[in-house]
Protein backbone atom coordinates (compact mmCIF):
# COMPACT_ATOMS: atom_id res chain seq x y z
CA UNK A 1 0.00 0.00 0.00
CA UNK A 2 3.01 2.18 0.68
CA UNK A 3 4.18 1.96 -2.74
CA UNK A 4 0.62 2.23 -4.37
CA UNK A 5 -0.08 4.87 -7.38
CA UNK A 6 -2.78 5.60 -5.00
CA UNK A 7 -0.71 7.84 -3.06
CA UNK A 8 -2.31 10.24 -0.70
CA UNK A 9 -5.20 7.85 -0.19
CA UNK A 10 -3.03 5.02 0.77
CA UNK A 11 -1.06 6.92 3.21
CA UNK A 12 -4.07 8.07 4.29
CA UNK A 13 -5.61 4.66 4.43
CA UNK A 14 -2.28 3.61 7.06
CA UNK A 15 -2.34 6.38 8.88
CA UNK A 16 -5.56 7.07 10.18
CA UNK A 17 -6.76 3.22 9.64
CA UNK A 18 -10.27 3.87 9.04
CA UNK A 19 -12.18 0.73 9.92
CA UNK A 20 -15.40 -0.58 8.19
CA UNK A 21 -17.76 -0.97 11.42
CA UNK A 22 -21.05 0.48 12.01
CA UNK A 23 -20.21 3.67 13.66
CA UNK A 24 -17.71 4.33 10.93
CA UNK A 25 -19.96 3.37 7.97
CA UNK A 26 -23.56 4.20 9.15
CA UNK A 27 -23.63 7.51 7.05
CA UNK A 28 -23.77 5.56 3.51
CA UNK A 29 -27.59 4.68 4.70
CA UNK A 30 -27.83 8.55 4.31
CA UNK A 31 -26.36 8.86 0.72
CA UNK A 32 -28.49 9.40 -2.41
CA UNK A 33 -29.62 7.09 -4.46
CA UNK A 34 -27.23 7.00 -6.88
CA UNK A 35 -24.25 6.87 -4.95
CA UNK A 36 -21.91 4.83 -4.28
CA UNK A 37 -22.63 4.88 -0.04
CA UNK A 38 -26.23 4.40 -1.19
CA UNK A 39 -25.77 1.06 -3.18
CA UNK A 40 -23.41 -0.04 -0.26
CA UNK A 41 -26.22 0.31 2.22
CA UNK A 42 -28.63 -1.12 -0.24
CA UNK A 43 -26.15 -4.34 -0.40
CA UNK A 44 -25.49 -4.82 3.33
CA UNK A 45 -29.43 -4.06 4.23
CA UNK A 46 -30.79 -6.50 1.15
CA UNK A 47 -28.66 -8.99 2.90
CA UNK A 48 -29.55 -8.23 6.23
CA UNK A 49 -25.25 -8.14 6.71
CA UNK A 50 -23.66 -5.93 9.63
CA UNK A 51 -20.21 -4.10 8.66
CA UNK A 52 -19.21 -5.49 12.24
CA UNK A 53 -19.97 -9.26 11.69
CA UNK A 54 -16.33 -9.49 10.54
CA UNK A 55 -13.86 -11.75 12.80
CA UNK A 56 -11.36 -10.15 13.80
CA UNK A 57 -7.74 -11.21 12.11
CA UNK A 58 -5.08 -12.94 14.29
CA UNK A 59 -1.66 -14.03 14.16
CA UNK A 60 0.08 -11.00 12.42
CA UNK A 61 3.61 -9.91 12.58
CA UNK A 62 2.99 -6.88 13.23
CA UNK A 63 -0.17 -4.13 14.15
CA UNK A 64 0.21 -2.71 10.17
CA UNK A 65 0.33 -6.05 8.74
CA UNK A 66 -2.77 -6.96 11.01
CA UNK A 67 -4.61 -3.49 10.33
CA UNK A 68 -3.79 -4.30 6.20
CA UNK A 69 -5.29 -8.07 6.51
CA UNK A 70 -8.36 -6.34 8.60
CA UNK A 71 -8.91 -4.27 5.87
CA UNK A 72 -8.85 -6.79 3.25
CA UNK A 73 -11.21 -8.55 5.14
CA UNK A 74 -13.83 -5.25 5.94
CA UNK A 75 -13.56 -3.64 2.29
CA UNK A 76 -14.50 -7.27 1.18
CA UNK A 77 -18.49 -5.91 0.83
CA UNK A 78 -17.42 -2.34 -1.17
CA UNK A 79 -15.88 -4.93 -4.03
CA UNK A 80 -19.02 -6.85 -4.40
CA UNK A 81 -21.15 -3.39 -4.66
CA UNK A 82 -18.42 -2.18 -6.97
CA UNK A 83 -18.12 -5.14 -9.42
CA UNK A 84 -21.84 -5.76 -9.10
CA UNK A 85 -21.44 -9.19 -7.44
CA UNK A 86 -24.02 -11.39 -6.14
CA UNK A 87 -23.17 -13.43 -2.77
CA UNK A 88 -23.89 -16.60 -4.35
CA UNK A 89 -21.41 -19.45 -4.95
CA UNK A 90 -20.42 -17.87 -8.48
CA UNK A 91 -20.69 -14.71 -7.08
CA UNK A 92 -17.89 -15.03 -3.98
CA UNK A 93 -15.38 -17.50 -6.18
CA UNK A 94 -15.46 -14.76 -8.86
CA UNK A 95 -14.60 -12.04 -6.11
CA UNK A 96 -11.39 -14.27 -4.93
CA UNK A 97 -9.94 -14.42 -8.59
CA UNK A 98 -10.33 -10.83 -8.32
CA UNK A 99 -8.97 -10.34 -4.51
CA UNK A 100 -5.95 -12.49 -5.91
CA UNK A 101 -5.05 -10.29 -8.95
CA UNK A 102 -4.93 -7.78 -6.72
CA UNK A 103 -3.23 -8.42 -3.39
CA UNK A 104 -1.82 -11.72 -4.31
CA UNK A 105 -2.87 -14.29 -1.27
CA UNK A 106 -2.38 -18.11 -2.10
CA UNK A 107 -5.20 -18.57 0.20
CA UNK A 108 -7.53 -16.46 -2.24
CA UNK A 109 -6.39 -18.87 -5.08
CA UNK A 110 -7.16 -21.93 -2.45
CA UNK A 111 -10.51 -20.36 -2.09
CA UNK A 112 -11.17 -20.58 -6.13
CA UNK A 113 -10.23 -24.11 -6.09
CA UNK A 114 -12.76 -24.92 -3.06
CA UNK A 115 -15.28 -22.62 -5.08
CA UNK A 116 -14.97 -24.41 -7.69
CA UNK A 117 -14.67 -27.90 -6.71
CA UNK A 118 -18.14 -27.37 -5.19
CA UNK A 119 -20.07 -26.13 -8.82
CA UNK A 120 -22.00 -28.43 -10.58
CA UNK A 121 -21.21 -29.35 -14.36
CA UNK A 122 -23.48 -26.23 -15.61
CA UNK A 123 -21.70 -23.58 -12.98
CA UNK A 124 -18.25 -25.09 -13.64
CA UNK A 125 -18.54 -24.43 -17.15
CA UNK A 126 -20.24 -20.94 -17.17
CA UNK A 127 -17.65 -19.55 -14.40
CA UNK A 128 -14.22 -20.77 -16.27
CA UNK A 129 -15.89 -19.95 -19.45
CA UNK A 130 -17.08 -16.72 -18.75
CA UNK A 131 -16.36 -15.24 -14.86
CA UNK A 132 -13.30 -16.64 -14.37
CA UNK A 133 -11.77 -14.28 -17.43
CA UNK A 134 -13.45 -11.44 -16.67
CA UNK A 135 -12.58 -11.69 -12.67
CA UNK A 136 -8.69 -11.92 -13.90
CA UNK A 137 -9.30 -9.13 -16.41
CA UNK A 138 -11.53 -7.25 -14.12
CA UNK A 139 -9.13 -7.51 -11.21
CA UNK A 140 -6.00 -6.71 -13.11
CA UNK A 141 -7.41 -3.51 -15.23
CA UNK A 142 -8.55 -1.41 -11.80
CA UNK A 143 -7.14 0.53 -9.86
CA UNK A 144 -4.67 -0.85 -6.45
CA UNK A 145 -8.13 -1.24 -4.59
CA UNK A 146 -6.45 -1.87 -1.45
CA UNK A 147 -5.30 1.75 -1.58
CA UNK A 148 -8.58 3.36 -1.67
CA UNK A 149 -9.86 5.59 1.05
CA UNK A 150 -13.84 4.24 -0.06
CA UNK A 151 -15.30 6.17 2.58
CA UNK A 152 -14.10 8.85 1.17
CA UNK A 153 -16.20 8.33 -1.70
CA UNK A 154 -19.60 7.00 -0.43
CA UNK A 155 -20.94 10.33 -1.82
CA UNK A 156 -20.17 9.88 -5.21
CA UNK A 157 -22.08 8.74 -8.38
CA UNK A 158 -21.28 4.81 -8.42
CA UNK A 159 -20.90 4.57 -12.56
CA UNK A 160 -18.56 7.53 -11.52
CA UNK A 161 -16.59 5.85 -9.08
CA UNK A 162 -16.04 2.59 -11.45
CA UNK A 163 -15.13 4.46 -14.20
CA UNK A 164 -12.25 6.41 -11.91
CA UNK A 165 -11.04 3.67 -10.86
CA UNK A 166 -11.37 0.66 -13.79
CA UNK A 167 -14.13 -1.23 -12.51
CA UNK A 168 -15.68 -3.70 -15.11
CA UNK A 169 -18.67 -5.06 -13.42
CA UNK A 170 -19.88 -8.62 -13.15
CA UNK A 171 -20.99 -9.33 -17.03
CA UNK A 172 -24.24 -11.18 -17.60
CA UNK A 173 -23.10 -14.04 -20.02
CA UNK A 174 -26.35 -14.06 -21.95
CA UNK A 175 -26.18 -10.81 -23.09
CA UNK A 176 -24.85 -10.59 -26.41
CA UNK A 177 -21.86 -8.09 -25.86
CA UNK A 178 -20.19 -10.31 -22.68
CA UNK A 179 -17.69 -11.36 -25.06
CA UNK A 180 -13.98 -11.68 -23.75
Amino acid sequence: MRNSPEGRGAKDVLLERPRVISTQVSHAWDMPQNTFGAAYAQFMGSRNFSPDDRPPVRFMDTDELAYVATRAREVHDFWHVLFGLPTDLIGETALKVIEFEQIFLPMCMLSVVGGSARFNEKQRTLFFQHYFPWASKAGLKCTDLMSVYYEKHFHEDLEEVRRNWGIIPYPNPQRAEFKL
